[in-house]
C-alpha cells in the first residue's frame, strides 16, 4: 500500500486541481483574524501535503508546514520557498515552539484509528499553540453525513494525463473505507492501482469533547472553506506557556 500512495503522490495536485486553494486561504485568514487574540503571525499547517495552502497563507503568515510523507514534503518545498517544513505524525510531533495558529485541513485529522488518537493529535497541536492563539480542524464526515453505497468519480483532463478515479463508499465498524481504483494514461503509457484510505467517522459531539478536554475553547462553523464543517479552538489567554 506505501508503494501505491508513492504513486498517486505524483498525481495528488493534478487530482485536487478542481479545489480553489487560495479562495480556501482568503476565507481561512479571515476565520484567523477573527477569532486570534495572541499578537503574532506564527502558523504551522499540520497535514500540509504539497502546500497549496501555505502557498497562499506564506503572505500573511510566518508558515511553516507539516506533513507525514517526505514525497509530499519534497513537492512543497519546492512550491514554498524559504517555508520550513517538517516530518513528523500529528500524534506525538515536538517542535519545541509554539505557535498562534495551528491549521489541520482538508480531513486529514480523519485519518487518526480511533477516538484515543483523536484526543491525542488534538492534544498535542493544542499544546503547540500560544495563548490566545487558534487551532483550526477541517473534518472528516460525521456519521450522519456518510452515504455508503454511493459511486464517487474523478477525472482528470489535462494534455499528457488522463486520470480515471473511482470508488464505492463503504463502511466498517464507524471507519469509512474507500479503495480508491486510478487508471492513469501518459504518454509512456497506462497503469492502474488501487489506494485504500481509511478515515474515522466521528460524531460533531466526539470532536467537541476532544477540543474541550484539551483545555481549548470551541466555535463549530457549519459553512467552513468548501461548505464542509469547521471545528475552532482557542487557547485560553491564561494557558500557561511551558
Amino acid at each position: 500500500m506505501q508503494e501505491q500512495y508513492e504513486k498517486m503522490v505524483d498525481y495528488y495536485d493534478a487530482l485536487y486541481s478542481f479545489k480553489d486553494y487560495r479562495e480556501e486561504a482568503d476565507k481561512l485568514h479571515q476565520l484567523i483574524r477573527k477569532n486570534k487574540r495572541s499578537r503574532g503571525t506564527a502558523l504551522l499547517d499540520v497535514a500540509c501535503g504539497t502546500g497549496q495552502h501555505l502557498f497562499h497563507l506564506k503572505k500573511h503568515y510566518q508558515a511553516e508546514g507539516l506533513d507525514l510523507n517526505p514525497q509530499m514534503l519534497a513537492i512543497a518545498r519546492q512550491r514554498c520557498a524559504n517555508v520550513p517544513f517538517h516530518q513528523g505524525n500529528m500524534l506525538d510531533f515536538e517542535l519545541g515552539r509554539r505557535f498562534d495558529v495551528v491549521t489541520c485541513l482538508f480531513s486529514s485529522i480523519g485519518y487518526v484509528k480511533n477516538l484515543a488518537e483523536l484526543k491525542q493529535a488534538i492534544d498535542n497541536m493544542a499544546r503547540h499553540l500560544l495563548p490566545g492563539g487558534v487551532l483550526i480542524i477541517e473534518p472528516w464526515l460525521s456519521p450522519d453525513k456518510y452515504v455508503i453505497g454511493g459511486p464517487h468519480a474523478l477525472f482528470v483532463d489535462e494534455p499528457e494525463l488522463k486520470i480515471a478515479r473511482m470508488n464505492i463508499s463503504e463502511e466498517q465498524n464507524g471507519v469509512a473505507i474507500l479503495n480508491m481504483h486510478h487508471l492513469v494514461a501518459r504518454p509512456e503509457g497506462i497503469e492502474y492501482f488501487v489506494e485504500r484510505h481509511e478515515l474515522v467517522l466521528f460524531t460533531d459531539g466526539q470532536y467537541r469533547q476532544a477540543f474541550e478536554a484539551s483545555g481549548l475553547g470551541y466555535k463549530f462553523d457549519p459553512h467552513g472553506l468548501t461548505g464542509r464543517n469547521l471545528l475552532i479552538g482557542l487557547q485560553p489567554m491564561d494557558q500557561e506557556v511551558a
